[in-house]
């Protein structure tokens, strides 16, 4: 089992979000950069894996689309609010 597997999706985009604020910052050594680089591809193909794996269960929940719609997908029409509150 991967480390990153015993993450959640938010933790994982969160720490990844924290690897690049790191290394935007410049101030790092090759050997560190390298690290960072490392576990943020680790990170990102989990992330990644993670949305895949949601995006496949939006599919099987909705599977009628509206034609010429991406299957899978269907649209939302929030009700027309009438003038009166009840």
């Amino acid at each position: 089992m991967s480390e990153v597997e015993h993450l959640t999706f938010e933790q994982a985009l969160a720490e990844l979000e924290q690897l690049v604020q790191e290394m935007e910052s410049g101030n790092l050594e090759l050997e560190r950069a390298l690290q960072l680089f490392e576990r943020g591809m680790q990170l990102v193909r989990y992330c990644n894996q993670q949305l895949d794996a949601a995006e496949l269960r939006v599919r099987q929940l909705a599977p009628d689309a509206l034609p010429g719609e991406e299957p899978g997908l269907t649209s939302f029409e929030p009700p027309e609010l009438s003038e009166e509150p009840w």
